[in-house]
């Protein structure tokens, strides 16, 4: 018979075992996203070629919005409708635009057909917006239209604090996240954004960054990119870090 004494070593080592093999099973995880693609081919295509499943957010309505989504489908890239949303600040208006003054009938046939301009999209991503993510009638609407398709997601670029499109979407039932960093809002922060967002996938386990198709922006992440793996750190599909139902 093992004496209690032991067993109670015993069961503390398997305890501290399964923790550790836990730890080492849960390396820190990112997602990155590209934003504003549709408008310039060859930047488009580099984004794509980015190392990794980075993910593609094409703009609806925009010249090569097509073309890319279907190369990025076919090179097994994530790709995300982003879908444009009115903002607080007065901008030129883009294609498939979606704006506060919307009736509900022209609210849905508008994020119909920008969806249907980016094929393979999986899931929808905010385009400015810092107006309309605040409103819970237009973000309950945009949720609603989610959920009437398979398996859609819904990521907040969290363009303003203010916004209620997290909450809306978990009450609508919608899987969702939001931004935690933007690299290239300030081109000369590119490395210090990127160490953030390392930093808070080590802290918090996951974190999502957007980035867009600058020069600057692709050459950093070229380089960067394949030293993730020597720091002990995952680049994945953003369907990875979602919850769904």
């Amino acid at each position: 018979m093992i004496p209690p004494q032991l067993r109670v070593i015993a069961a503390v080592t398997i305890l501290c075992l399964a923790a550790t093999n836990s730890h080492a099973d849960s390396a820190p995880r990112i997602a990155i996203i590209i934003d504003d693609l549709g408008y310039q081919l060859a930047a488009g295509q580099r984004a794509i070629a980015l190392p990794g499943p980075v993910v593609c957010s094409i703009l609806p309505g925009t010249p090569v919005a097509a073309s890319l989504a279907k190369t990025a489908y076919e090179r097994g890239k994530e790709v995300l409708l982003h879908l444009p949303l009115q903002a607080v600040a007065d901008h030129p208006p883009e294609p498939e635009g979606i704006t506060l003054d919307m009736s509900r009938q022209r609210f849905a046939e508008t994020f119909t057909s920008a969806l249907a301009s980016v094929p393979h999209a999986t899931g929808i991503n905010s385009h400015r917006g810092s107006l309309l993510t605040q409103h819970p009638g237009h973000m309950r609407w945009l949720m609603e239209d989610i959920l009437a398709r398979d398996d859609l997601f819904f990521v907040d670029s969290y363009t303003t604090h203010q916004s209620v499109a997290l909450q809306v979407a978990s009450e609508e039932g919608v899987p969702a996240i939001k931004r935690d960093v933007f690299l290239d809002a300030n081109p000369d922060r590119l490395a210090t954004e990127f160490e953030r967002l390392k930093t808070l996938a080590r802290e918090r386990g996951l974190a999502v960054a957007i980035g867009h198709p600058y020069p600057a922006t692709l050459a950093f992440l070229e380089h960067e990119i394949p030293r993730l793996v020597e720091e002990g750190i995952q680049l994945v599909p953003l369907r990875e870090l979602i919850e769904f139902p």
